[in-house]
């Protein structure tokens, strides 16, 4: 069973991955982390020194060699990966069970703006700014996130209901 987890930043795709992977007893991976291990430089090192062509290269390769692993494990992917390359149709192969954790813009608003500091893209943006930013990321990735297996909504759910949930969707 390989579950891949995606949506926005903010969403709780690691958080959420992480509790899952430890009820489930599998592997929990965060490919931004794999990319980061694999280059030895930051995400935002990369994107700097290197461009987000260059990053989004690496991303669909690491995304590769997760999919072809013979193993059980959980991935959160970054919130942009499944609008890249052919990722989005890498999430629909057999034995891939992708899960949407579709967050509403209030919800990602009231999480990121906590964030911005550690998240490169938020660095300048204030509040209305930030859901104006959040709101046009959403609408172009629309298309890419709904291509996911099932869709879980995390509104005012705790990580544990969440958890519970996506674990109901597997059986």
């Amino acid at each position: 069973m390989k579950i891949v987890l995606l949506g926005y930043m903010g969403c709780g795709k690691s958080v959420i991955g992480a509790f899952l992977a430890e009820k489930l007893q599998i592997p929990f991976y965060d490919l931004d982390q794999e990319i980061e291990k694999e280059t030895q430089i930051s995400i935002s090192e990369l994107f700097q020194t290197r461009g987000e062509i260059y990053f989004r290269k690496k991303e669909n390769d690491t995304l590769n060699n997760f999919l072809d692993k013979k193993e059980h494990f959980i991935l959160s992917l970054g919130g942009g990966t499944p609008c890249y390359y052919n990722n989005h149709e890498l999430l629909r192969q057999e034995g891939v069970f992708s899960i949407y954790l579709k967050a509403s813009v209030a919800t990602l608003v009231s999480r990121l703006i906590k964030e911005k500091a550690q998240r490169p893209l938020l660095h300048n943006q204030d509040e209305v700014n930030l859901k104006d930013f959040i709101n046009k990321h959403l609408f172009d990735r629309n298309f890419y996130y709904h291509q996911a297996t099932k869709i879980v909504n995390v509104d005012d759910k705790s990580v544990e209901q969440i958890a519970n949930e996506i674990q109901a969707l597997l059986a």
